[in-house]
């Protein structure tokens, strides 16, 4: 099963993946990962990443399309995996459908997760992250046990500078403007799924894990 989420910030691609990760059993792709390994393990094109990283710049594309090529040889993917993410933009898309169609690989579906701009302020004004796990927090729908304390390593949760209601409007339009356009791309391609990101996590999941099966 090789699937990719789609959906505006503040959708619960990152939630949804690691339920989906647990229920099938396989890996969980997010480009930052990829991005911060590649980098530690100063494997080639990891160089290439930080050089740019370093320089403040955005890491191309063809870079990022050729660590997530690097990341789907490995063996934990043989039986499938998530893209957490990515693509964002057209080019990104073309770029990995070429990289896939050379592996012989296909995209099984791609579950777009649509949610409206008032709920998405609503969920990132109130989150909160860890920045030694990546466990994300919610100070109404899932609050950590301790205020300020993440329940899985103990470390300080932290909101992000960007999750504040003029920056997440600002974020939902360039959504709009690059990424959305990839649905009609993939519904051209037939795989692509719509599920309403509206309700508790669990509804959610329940709605995704219908169109992925």
């Amino acid at each position: 099963m090789r699937l990719i989420l789609l959906g505006p910030p503040g959708a619960g691609k990152g939630t949804q993946a690691k339920m989906l990760k647990e229920k099938f059993q396989i890996p969980q792709i997010s480009t930052g990962d990829i991005l911060r390994h590649a980098v530690k393990d100063n494997t080639d094109l990891g160089v290439r990443a930080k050089s740019f990283m370093d320089a403040g710049q955005l890491v191309p594309d063809d870079v990022v399309v050729g660590l997530i090529k690097e990341r789907i040889k490995q063996a934990d993917c043989e039986t499938g995996f998530i893209l957490d993410g990515f693509p964002r933009t057209m080019i990104q898309a073309e770029k990995l459908s070429e990289t896939l169609t050379e592996m012989d690989l296909t995209i099984d579906t791609v579950v777009d997760l649509e949610v409206n701009a008032d709920e998405v302020i609503s969920r990132l004004a109130g989150r909160s992250t860890c920045p030694e796990c990546g466990a994300m927090f919610h100070e109404e729908s899932r609050p950590p046990k301790v205020l300020g304390v993440c329940d899985g390593c103990g470390g300080t949760l932290a909101q992000r500078q960007d999750d504040n209601s003029e920056t997440i409007l600002k974020r939902l339009e360039v959504y709009q403007e690059s990424t959305a356009p990839l649905k009609e791309f993939y519904m051209r391609q037939g795989n692509l799924k719509t599920v309403i990101a509206r309700g508790s996590v669990e509804e959610i999941f329940s709605r995704v894990c219908e169109m992925v099966r």
